[in-house]
């Protein structure tokens, strides 16, 4: 039997670092990536046969669990009737109606092959329907590997960003504001400086690469006032939460709370491809009109639209939409929410954790954190020593301090206790 060393050994001989995208390789914790062989329902497993409960979804898509029956056989007969054309198909226009039922301040939707992409393509359209270069970003909320998103926070008060990438020059991040998230004083003061040329504002409602970080309404009700106030488009990035934190997506949560709240351009990912590269962007008939082939920006992709990725992602959104969906699988995240929670404070560990729809988030801090510089004095250590412990318990977490957790329709309650079995060890 190969193990998963052999497999890691084998791989960074010929892919850097052994894997295909960096947060894999657990470098932050420390160890030996497992390489998956096959996943079905809540659960994966190793090269070497160890089963795990699969908290990680890849990354949030699987909301349905691995496998799902209706899911195989839509994307098993979409197989069979071609797997890419380059030409339009039925399925296309199919998906986007479905998205455009769900969310109701969109016209219209571009889909694309993965999140970075629909990012990279929002901002362009928020620059050439607005006519100006400049916009803002927050330090911890991640858009994908794009050049303009790969900065980080400059030394004072709305200041421009600097690379944090190498291969990224300084030009290419000159147009863009990084700003500490959930700084009200700070977006003001961006907007009072830069205002007029300022093309959009681009956010992660609840930021899932900081672990678990929520927007705050003060926050999102300034960031919509400013934008309307100066001309600038409000970008809502739920690539990760999009149709995963609920049925109408992070920005049907805000709009609960913020009246007339919504966003000028909206951007998804994971769900609703269900697994496969799928992505889109999508706005008001107006905004959208100026991507070609009817408008000035350019945006194009071969693969957009493949006929296997959207059976995939229409056959994940309607199982969402089925009666009480969203109620059980909420119950079921709060439930392992609640329980680490208690399982932390019977063993006086400094614990903070919170969760949405099927997304949750934990902290090895006593408070939940509203930035990345507070998320960043978690301690590290300790959350290392727990990943590794829960592993070995059978329990696959995300291998990094900063990224969410994902509970799937497939879990079990049988699975919530194991897990939270498995956490009164490790976090002792």
């Amino acid at each position: 039997m190969v193990t998963n060393s052999q497999l890691f050994e084998r791989a960074a001989r010929v892919i850097p670092g052994g894997v295909n995208s960096p947060v894999r390789a657990f470098r932050a914790v420390g160890g030996t990536p497992r390489f998956i062989a096959r996943g079905d329902g809540a659960y994966i497993w190793d090269a070497e046969g160890r089963r795990y409960v699969d908290y990680i979804g890849s990354w949030g898509p699987m909301i349905l669990g691995h496998g799902h029956p209706a899911v195989l056989e839509a994307v098993q007969k979409a197989a069979t009737e071609g797997f890419s054309f380059g030409a339009p198909t039925e399925r296309e226009i199919e998906l986007a109606e479905e998205i455009l039922k769900l969310v109701p301040g969109i016209d219209q939707v571009r889909l694309v092959s993965s999140g970075t992409e629909a990012t990279m393509s929002a901002i362009r359209l928020a620059r050439g329907a607005t006519d100006r270069p400049k916009f803002i970003k927050f330090e911890g909320c991640y858009h994908g590997h794009t050049d303009a998103l790969l900065v980080k926070a400059g030394s004072g008060l709305a200041t421009f960003g600097h690379p944090t990438s190498a291969g990224v020059t300084p030009g290419a991040a000159a147009d863009t504001v990084v700003l500490e998230y959930n700084n009200v004083e700070q977006l003001e003061a961006a907007f009072a400086e830069h205002g007029k040329e300022l093309a959009c504002v681009i956010v992660e409602p609840i930021a899932g690469n900081m672990n678990f970080v929520r927007a705050s309404v003060p926050f999102m009700t300034a960031m919509r006032r400013l934008c309307t106030q100066h001309g600038a488009l409000l970008v809502l990035d739920e690539v990760m939460t999009g149709f995963r934190v609920g049925l109408a997506s992070a920005q049907g949560h805000y709009a609960g709370l913020i009246p007339g709240f919504a966003p000028d351009i909206s951007v998804f990912g994971k769900v609703i491809g269900g697994g496969m590269p799928l992505a889109a962007f999508g706005a008001k008939r107006e905004v959208m009109q100026h991507l070609a082939p009817l408008g000035g920006v350019y945006q194009a992709g071969t693969l957009s639209g493949n006929p296997v990725a959207t059976a995939c992602g229409l056959a994940t959104l309607r199982e969402i939409q089925k009666p009480g969906f969203f109620d059980a699988l909420s119950a079921r995240t709060r439930r392992l929410v609640d329980g680490l929670k208690a399982v932390a404070a019977d063993n006086g560990v400094p614990f903070s954790a919170d969760c949405e729809g099927g997304m949750f988030g934990f902290f090895l801090l006593p408070e939940l954190p509203q930035n990345y510089a507070t998320v960043m004095t978690t301690d590290k250590e300790r959350f290392n020593r727990f990943f590794h412990a829960m592993l070995d318990a059978g329990i696959y977490l995300a291998p990094a301090l900063y990224e969410a957790g994902f509970v799937s329709a497939a879990h079990s309650q049988a699975d919530i206790d194991a897990t939270l079995a498995a956490a009164r060890t490790a976090l002792r």
